[in-house]
């Protein structure tokens, strides 16, 4: 599958945050396209072309961040595509090096320069 180095995924069921994460991007970087997903099968069944960056909540409706991460992680193509996670767990950045995380962002605590610097950082 080819490579999208324009396209960023956003999976998270709370629409508002979505919006938030889109619009601090959009703030500071053109030429993206955003890609939003309130589920991980709508965003799994999209993965035609691979995006350069996915910030990804954890807890979801039906197949959760983990189900998500164990899917794109079990194809070599899917497997090199950045994640960063965004939630409200705590979670051990050294637990999740078997998924290939970027890094967290905590959702209570986040600010947008945080997103930018990811979508700087990774995507290339």
């Amino acid at each position: 599958m080819p490579r999208n180095s324009k396209t960023i995924y956003i999976i998270d069921d709370d629409e508002m945050f979505a919006d938030c994460i889109e619009l601090a991007i959009k703030k500071d970087i053109e030429n993206l396209e955003i890609k939003k997903f309130k589920n991980a099968l709508d965003a799994m069944n999209c993965l035609d072309k691979l995006p350069s960056l996915i910030f990804l909540d954890i807890l979801l409706p039906g197949a959760d961040g983990f189900t998500f991460l164990n899917e794109l992680t079990s194809y070599p193509d899917t497997a090199k595509i950045p994640v960063v996670l965004v939630t409200s767990l705590s979670l051990p950045e050294t637990d999740l090096s078997i998924y290939g995380i970027k890094g967290i962002l905590n959702k209570e605590t986040m600010k947008p320069s945080e997103v930018t610097d990811y979508v700087h950082r990774l995507v290339k």
